[in-house]
């Protein structure tokens, strides 16, 4: 063999070995059932806070301590327990992505990122009671008057 054919296949080797390495590091987004399936496992799900059940946490008593229960669009539920403190405006949040691992009852959860409200619901409202005035009016620029009776 050349030593070009050798250093090639290093290369090779070289790359599958990297590529394996990366594919270790990779998770998918669960839904609850999923995550309980793969109870001690390292899994990401994505949910939403439930706000009928109460929220655990007492920044006096144990800063590192966040209880609450997390609902996904399935609609199973599971009690999540971060050790860590509460992330601001978590109740305002649309959906949250929990970072951790199911841990018999509960998901113990080492992250969590938060999916802030649209900042852009109020815009759309706005752009699409623009397009309804401007449907209203006529060739000249003025609102009709049967526009606004059906107002």
């Amino acid at each position: 063999m050349k030593n070009t054919h050798i250093a090639m296949l290093v290369l090779i080797v070289i790359a599958i070995t990297v590529l394996i390495s990366f594919t270790g590091n990779l998770t998918t987004y669960e839904t609850i059932a999923s995550a309980k399936e793969k109870d001690g496992k390292f899994v990401n799900l994505i949910a939403k806070l439930d706000k009928s059940q109460p929220i655990q946490y007492d920044a006096t008593k144990d800063a590192n301590y966040l209880s609450f229960t997390a609902v996904d669009t399935l609609g199973n539920s599971v009690k999540v327990v971060y050790h860590n403190t509460k992330p601001t405006d978590i109740e305002k949040s649309e959906r949250i992505v929990l970072k951790g691992k199911m841990n018999g009852d509960h998901f113990e959860c080492k992250d969590i990122l938060l999916k802030c409200p649209s900042k852009y619901k109020d815009d759309v409202s706005a752009a699409s009671k623009s397009i309804q005035a401007a449907n209203a009016m006529d060739a000249n620029g003025y609102v009709s008057s049967d526009s606004l009776s059906k107002k």
